[in-house]
């Protein structure tokens, strides 16, 4: 088994275009204060990525939950003006970071803003995807958030990124990226063991039904996705033909292990030809 998602991973050191993603409970402590220690890791991680001549994209989330913090909420608002009204609080705040963290580093960021009709709508979606190259030709490392501010059916309906996971799916596919890592709180999916315990799933060639049953919703309050989601999302990212590895965003040097091609996480296999 090991041997065998070795081989799949092989892959990965020759990615030229990454994509990752970093989900809210990441970034955050459980107040909704971000977390800069642990935001400063990842930058530096991100910063070494892009130093052996990669092209990064960064899809973040935390804009909702770091701005609940600042507001005093105490848990997630349910009314669509509360939580778009702690979105443009905290995205002014998580960018802010972002730019003085990276610019540490000598590296510029750049915010691009999403929303899912962007995608659906031809001639926005070209224009992002330009930008995009832009910022990338001139070494800037975008920032990409959904837009939650204006966002509408995307925040309360079946169409919702679910914590920037589809989001992150969306953008692989437009920008033909070759890895997507998504960053969880654990360790990648799990299934049942002998022991009556739970073990990391390796990696999956594909993902069925039976990959779905594994897992189940999220209850936290800061973030929208659940396992579930991530596994969409990498099934939409694998069908384009880029693998995905699902990985644990709070163990420190966990982007080098997974750039190397280490046995860390679970991996979706591309499946496309």
């Amino acid at each position: 088994m090991k041997q065998t998602s070795l081989k799949f991973r092989s892959v990965i050191p020759d990615a030229r275009r990454v994509v990752i993603k970093i989900g809210s409970r990441v970034l955050v402590q459980k107040t909704g204060r971000p977390d800069v220690r642990r935001i400063s890791s990842l930058v530096a991680d991100i910063t070494a990525i892009r130093k052996t001549g990669r092209d990064v994209i960064v899809i973040t989330s935390g804009a909702v939950g770091s701005g609940m913090e600042a507001l005093g909420l105490k848990t997630r608002p349910t009314l669509l003006p509360e939580i778009q009204m702690a979105a443009a609080v905290g995205q002014a705040r998580l960018m802010s970071r972002y730019a003085e963290l990276f610019g540490t580093k000598g590296v510029k960021v750049g915010q691009v803003l999403l929303t899912h009709s962007d995608f659906q709508h031809s001639v926005r979606r070209t224009n992002a995807h330009r930008t995009i190259e832009a910022l990338l030709r001139h070494g800037v490392i975008p920032i990409i958030n959904e837009n939650d501010v204006v966002a509408d059916e995307e925040l309360k309906a079946d169409m919702a990124f679910s914590d920037n996971d589809f989001l992150a799916a969306l953008v692989v596919k437009m920008i033909r990226a070759d890895l997507l890592v998504i960053l969880s709180t654990v360790d990648g999916v799990r299934e049942p063991a002998s022991n009556g315990r739970t073990q990391r799933v390796s990696y999956f060639e594909r993902i069925t039904r039976k990959t779905f049953s594994l897992v189940g919703a999220s209850d936290s309050t800061l973030s929208k996705g659940g396992m579930g989601s991530k596994l969409k999302a990498a099934q939409t990212a694998a069908l384009s033909g880029c693998g995905v590895v699902i990985a644990n965003g709070l163990t420190s040097g966990v982007l080098q292990s997974v750039m190397a091609g280490e046995d860390t996480g679970t991996m979706i296999v591309a499946s496309a030809l």
